[in-house]
Order: C-alpha cells, then structure tokens, then sequence
C-alpha cells in the first residue's frame, strides 16, 4: 500500500501520530513537580534496627560531605573511623542515616580488620536541606557517630 499524497498507511496519519507523541511529551514535560515518596521508616527507626538498644556515642567518626549541595543527585561524602582495625580492635559496620530521603538508611558498609582503615568515600542523593548521620559498630560493640547538615539547592529522590 502506498502513502501516496496524504502521508497515510493503513488509515494512520504519520503527522497525527507525530503530534500527538509530541504534545505527551509536553503535557508530561510540563507536569508539577511530585511530592517526595512518604517514607516508610523514620530514621530514628533505622537507626534502632541498625544498633538496637545500645548507647550511640559521639566520637571517633568523621562524616565529611559539603555544607552547601548545589546537586543532590549527586553529593561526596566520606566517612572515616578512629581505630587500628587488627583483629582485635576494629569497625565491623558503618551505617549512614539521612533524616528526608525517601528511605532513611542511605548505606551499610561491613568491614574486616583486613581493610587496613576504616575509611569510605561514595556519592549519593539527598531529596532535601537535611542531616546526615554515619554511625560505625566496633569490635567490642560500641557504637560512636557524626552528624553534618547540608543544605541542598536542587532535590533529588522524588518519585514521579
């Protein structure tokens, strides 16, 4: 069958098709911006699931990730932990919290005295300004954090 003159095959008309997948592309382009996902934990939650009832101290964690995020799609952070990492004394998690983000733990980390030290460095998104919050389990099951705030100019981690 040939299309001939009028751009139709078949009954279909190529310049309607083509107008109507480019005003769905608009009409979902021009669309308001969605809500985050609510969450289904609270990080207080989390944190609990992640240290139970044990105390969480202050100390000997340091949580690097800039003050001042102009992309939460993508923000450093890294964590490192005060310890000699022997097989006596050493960090078996890392677990890092966030207080906005749809789900509020961001990462586990398991580590072995073989590591040699207890540092990491990643990247990841923060849907809102918000707290972080790295806390590391240690050998003898103490458990220490840090905090850092960090205010976001563009979100990240919304559901569409």
């Amino acid at each position: 069958m040939s299309t001939g003159e009028t751009g139709r095959a078949g009954g279909i008309d190529r310049r309607r098709v083509i107008a109507g997948a480019a005003g769905t592309a608009l009409a979902v382009a021009l669309r308001p911006a969605a809500a985050a996902q609510p969450r289904s934990e609270t990080t207080e939650s989390a944190i609990r699931r992640f240290a139970g009832d044990n105390p969480i101290r202050p100390g000997r964690v340091s949580l690097d990730l800039p003050p001042l995020v102009d992309n939460g799609n993508t923000v450093p952070l890294s964590v490192s932990v005060e310890s000699p990492m022997t097989r006596e004394d050493h960090v078996r998690r890392i677990g890092v919290f966030n207080e906005k983000n749809p789900q509020p733990n961001v990462v586990t980390l398991h580590l072995r005295p073989g590591a040699g030290r207890a540092q990491v460095a990643t990247r990841i998104r923060l849907a809102d300004t918000q707290r972080i919050t790295a806390i590391a389990e240690m050998s003898d099951g103490t458990y220490w954090s840090a905090s850092a705030d960090a205010i976001v100019t563009l979100a990240a981690c919304l559901e569409g």
